[in-house]
């Protein structure tokens, strides 16, 4: 019932809202921000409550809705949306505090707004339930079109029909591929049904995968937005209030990532695993095209809205390695970016509201002049760049340690490989996290240093109280997740390492309807067993892990067809034919090294005559035969090459 009161409370308080008298204003917007306060005080009941131990939903709710359609209203709560849910919780009353003279017309309708605006984005993180989840998907959509369309800017009213218009796109498509899921269950169970708890236990063939994976993929990286899909976001960013600056950067772009995570990649597994590779590539052009697009901003909140690019880029990287700490980095980094892209938009807002324009060569030298001010969005602005000890950077070294080491962690746990060349790719992503740096520092210098070069400047007046209301909770949260991320990481753990493990076990299944050619069903009890079995590790347990003794040999596995020899050198034995094998993991005939050597005998007679044995030298190198009929033992030669009086191949002797 809280999480019911927590998603519902924002619509019965818009309700509210316009029943109040227009002219009223301050009470209008004082009801705002204590009814979205409200809200997240609710939202930190649930967290008091949620299980850190447990994997499944919690504190849910399922009625149903329309019975004859299997319609519900289901929701709940899991280590993946639990932090999301307070991310939104927090920065909606924060949006409306911060609002300020970027609304100055409309308040009832803008508050209004905003509160519809929650319950949709609430309802989206918490929806077990795809019709409930369609519902709430398209009800943020009127909301954000009305915040761009009447408080934006000189071209709003473009940039509002454009980001319908991409958005209804991804919609649509989603939408037919809903009713297609629904259809397919049925034909296979004979039970109509939303629910996704069950439609996870649904594989469809690959062809059927790709399509229905396709349309869903589109409506969710339409709205991350990746390249080349981007550009509807400077638009509407630049052209939307304060407010829907803040709450469109910092939630409503997640939802992409959101709906990629718990919707398309654990429903069609084989589809989303074959094309990940792609979809990596795509996220690494977006960290880097992002960023140098940045960079040759003048407008600063253009600045602003390409830098989320960028890192959301980091979030495709993180989903697509399939590592615990890749998912667990790109949870943490929407939680982080929703915090700092947040701060940068309703900072630059507040500048903006004093000067009235957006371009950086119109400041300079400000530092002096708001001190206060300019401390804390430096707080926030490297927060953004990712500096340690800064919420920024965990969750952006997470995804760069999970694609890193993806071969290796795939390879142990029996998972697919979906980064081609993670090094590379790694290396790639990592410029991103350079370039941030670049732009955003370049940003803040021109801002807030330098000569003070307008005189309109110098009559700047300092943060105020309602300002300090709305930037102080930002600013802490910047700090306290970049120096204690434990909790959060602790929480999402088990459900991550739940999705991992079940979408190993589906993507297997994937591939015997493959060649079944027919879909067919799990049974949820299997599922959760095969999926407990599975020996899900991080990389920072690799080490541990990687290794397997046997006697005084060492066997590196994980690095390829074989594994490899480790460079260590062993006491050597007397191996017959056919019982060695070769220091890259090949089975092949011959004995084991000796030394810096290797001990050259035949199979048979008192002196190694008989017959011939392949000799493995140092490094794996092959060394000699000991042709028929030689006898006593030659001596060694440097690296299993022949020494002098050594036989050659054929018998013959080397001088």
């Amino acid at each position: 019932m809280i999480l019911t009161a927590v998603v519902l409370l924002p619509l019965l308080a818009a309700a509210i809202t316009l029943l109040l008298p227009k002219e009223e204003k301050a009470l209008i917007r004082n009801f705002g921000v204590v009814a979205s306060t409200f809200v997240f005080l609710a939202s930190l009941v649930l967290l008091w409550k949620f299980n850190a131990k447990s994997a499944d939903m919690q504190l849910g709710i399922q009625l149903t809705w329309v019975k004859s359609l299997g319609i519900q209203f289901h929701m709940g709560l899991d280590g993946i949306s639990i932090f999301l849910v307070l991310l939104t919780a927090l920065l909606t009353p924060v949006a409306i505090l911060g609002a300020g003279g970027s609304v100055t017309k409309r308040h009832k309708e803008f508050v209004a707004a905003m509160l519809v605006l929650e319950t949709g984005m609430l309802g989206a993180f918490v929806a077990m339930d795809m019709v409930l989840f369609y519902v709430f998907w398209e009800l943020m959509l009127i909301p954000m079109y009305l915040l761009i369309g009447i408080w934006g800017g000189e071209r709003r009213i473009y940039a509002a029909i454009k980001f319908v218009l991409y958005t209804m796109v991804g919609s649509v498509l989603m939408l037919v591929a809903i009713i297609y899921m629904y259809v397919r269950f049925h034909e296979i169970t004979g039970v109509y049904t939303f629910n996704l708890l069950e439609w996870n236990l649904m594989i469809l063939t690959p062809a059927e995968q790709f399509w229905c994976f396709g349309a869903f993929a589109l409506a969710f990286l339409i709205k991350v937005p990746v390249f080349p899909l981007h550009t509807w976001l400077p638009d509407a960013h630049v052209e939307a209030p304060t407010p829907g600056s803040v709450i469109l950067a910092g939630v409503l772009l997640k939802l992409g990532t959101y709906g990629m995570l718990r919707f398309a990649m654990p429903l069609f597994p084989y589809a989303s695993t074959k094309l990940a590779p792609y979809i990596a590539i795509l996220g690494i052009v977006g960290i880097i095209y992002g960023a140098l697009l940045a960079f040759a901003q003048k407008d600063a909140k253009k600045l602003i809205a390409y830098s989320s690019i960028s890192h959301l880029g980091f979030v495709i990287l993180g989903l697509m390695s399939l590592s615990i700490q890749g998912t667990e980095g790109a949870i943490f980094v929407m939680i982080a970016h929703g915090i700092t892209s947040g701060g940068l938009f309703l900072g630059f807002g507040m500048l903006y509201e004093r000067r009235h324009t957006r371009l950086m060569s119109e400041y300079g030298g400000i530092w002096k002049v708001v001190p206060k001010f300019s401390a804390l969005y430096m707080v926030i602005m490297l927060g953004s760049v990712g500096l340690p000890g800064l919420c920024g950077f965990v969750g952006e070294f997470l995804v760069l340690v999970g694609s890193y080491d993806h071969h290796a962690v795939a390879t142990l746990q029996g998972a697919p490989v979906t980064l081609p060349h993670p090094k590379l790719m790694t290396a790639a992503a990592a410029l991103g996290v350079i370039l941030s740096a670049v732009y955003l520092l370049v940003m803040f210098q021109k801002i807030f240093f330098g000569p003070i070069k307008h005189e309109s400047n110098k009559s700047l007046r300092d943060v105020t109280g309602r300002e300090l209301g709305a930037i102080v909770p930002l600013v802490v949260m910047t700090v306290v997740l970049g120096l204690v991320p434990g909790p959060l990481l602790k929480r999402m753990e088990p459900a991550v390492k739940r999705h991992l493990a079940q979408y190993q076990v589906k993507y297997k299944a994937s591939l015997d309807v493959k060649k079944a050619k027919k879909a067919k069903v799990l049974d949820r009890k299997a599922l959760g067993k095969l999926a407990a079995k599975l020996p899900l590790i991080k990389a920072k347990d690799r080490a541990k892990l990687v290794t397997k003794k046997k006697g005084r040999r060492t066997r590196v596995r994980g690095k390829g067809k074989g594994g490899k020899w480790q460079k260590k050198t062993f006491p050597g034995r007397r191996v017959g034919p056919g019982g060695g094998r070769r220091f890259d993991g090949r089975r092949g005939l011959g004995a084991r090294r000796r030394g810096q050597g290797a001990r050259r005998r035949g199979g048979r007679g008192p002196h190694g005559a008989g017959r011939p044995t392949r000799v493995i030298g140092p490094r794996g190198r092959r060394g000699v035969r000991v042709a028929p009929g030689a006898r006593g033992r030659p001596p060694q030669g440097r690296r299993g090459a022949p020494g002098r009086g050594q036989p050659k191949r054929g018998g013959e002797v080397a001088p």
